[in-house]
C-alpha cells in the first residue's frame, strides 16, 4: 500500500526538471507533497508538472538560475504564497563534466562551483524562514567524490565537498530550529544525460559496473526513495548525515579503481569525430 508520508507539505526541488530532480519531485508528489519544480528551463519543468498532474499530483515549475540571490529569493517567496510554505528544500541543480584538471579552465571551475555551492547556498538561505516556520528539512545531492576525490571531476569534488561542510555546519547550527540536514551521495546512476554523454563512451559502463559491489547501476528511482525516507519522519532524528546510495560502489571503487574508466571515457572523447 501507497504511503502518504508528505500529505499536506509542499517541497522544492531544484533542478527539478530532468534526471534525478525529475525522480525525486515525482516521488514526492506521490506521496501528497505539493511541489514546486525549478530550473533553467520552463518546458523541461513544465514537461515534469505535467507528469506530477497526469498521476493526480499539484505542481508549480518556476523557472530561473540558483546562481541569481534575487531570482532564487522570489521563487522562495511565489513558492511559499503559491503552496502555503516550504516543508523540503532539495538542493540538486548541478553542473558537471568530465574534464583533466590540467586542460580545466578557470570558467569551467568557477561555473561548476557556483551552481553547486553558492547555489545551494542561495537556495538555503532564502527558504529559511520558511523552514524554520515548519520545522522543514533540507536534502543535498552531493557525490562520494566529494570526500574521496575522482579523476577528472576536480570542479564538482571541490563544489560538492563544500555543500557536505555545509550539510554539516547547517545540521548543527539550525537544529535549534527543528530543521533537519542531510546529504544523499548517488553512485554511477543511468539518467537521460548519463545514457548519452557517459555510459555510451567506449566501455566505460561495464567498467564502472565492474567496481559496484551489487553489480549494476544505479536508477533514478533509487535515489529517490532514500530522498523520501530522509526528509520524512520515519528519519525524525536523522541530521548531519549523508548516505551513499551507490550499491557501496565508493567502498570498493574510488580514485584509484574508477582510472582505468576515466582512461577510457577520456580516449573515446578524442577518438570522437
Amino acid at each position: 500500500m501507497r504511503q502518504r508520508r508528505f500529505e499536506g507539505k509542499a517541497a522544492l526541488v531544484t533542478g527539478g526538471g530532468t534526471g534525478l530532480g525529475r525522480a525525486m519531485a515525482e516521488a514526492f508528489a506521490r506521496e501528497g507533497a505539493a511541489v514546486c519544480v525549478v530550473g533553467r528551463r520552463q518546458e523541461k519543468l513544465d514537461e515534469t508538472v505535467a507528469a506530477i498532474e497526469a498521476a493526480g499530483g499539484r505542481a508549480i515549475g518556476l523557472a530561473g538560475d540558483v546562481r541569481d540571490a534575487a531570482r532564487v529569493e522570489a521563487i522562495m517567496r511565489e513558492t511559499a504564497e503559491r503552496l502555503g510554505g516550504i516543508d523540503v528544500l532539495v538542493n540538486n541543480a548541478a553542473g558537471n563534466f568530465i574534464c583533466p584538471s590540467e586542460r580545466l579552465s578557470y570558467n569551467g571551475f568557477k561555473s561548476v562551483v557556483d551552481i553547486v555551492l553558492l547555489g545551494t547556498f542561495n537556495c538555503t538561505r532564502a527558504a529559511f524562514e520558511s523552514l524554520r516556520e515548519r520545522k522543514g528539512r533540507i536534502l543535498n545531492i552531493i557525490a562520494a567524490y566529494a570526500w574521496h576525490g575522482e579523476p577528472g571531476a576536480v570542479h564538482s569534488a571541490s563544489a560538492k565537498a563544500g555543500v557536505l561542510a555545509m550539510t554539516r555546519t547547517l545540521a548543527a547550527e539550525w537544529g535549534r530550529y527543528g530543521i533537519r540536514c542531510n546529504a544523499i551521495a548517488p553512485g554511477p546512476i543511468h539518467t537521460e544525460g548519463t545514457d548519452s554523454n557517459l555510459w555510451s563512451v567506449a566501455n566505460v559502463e561495464e567498467l564502472v559496473r565492474a567496481q559496484i559491489p551489487l553489480g549494476r547501476l544505479g536508477e533514478p528511482d533509487d535515489v529517490a526513495r532514500a530522498a523520501l525516507w530522509l526528509c520524512s519522519d520515519d528519519a525524525s532524528w536523522v541530521s548531519g548525515a549523508v548516505l551513499a546510495v551507490d550499491g557501496a560502489h565508493h567502498l570498493h571503487g574510488g580514485t584509484l579503481n574508477f582510472r582505468e574508466a576515466y582512461d577510457a571515457f577520456v580516449g573515446g572523447m578524442r577518438s570522437a569525430p
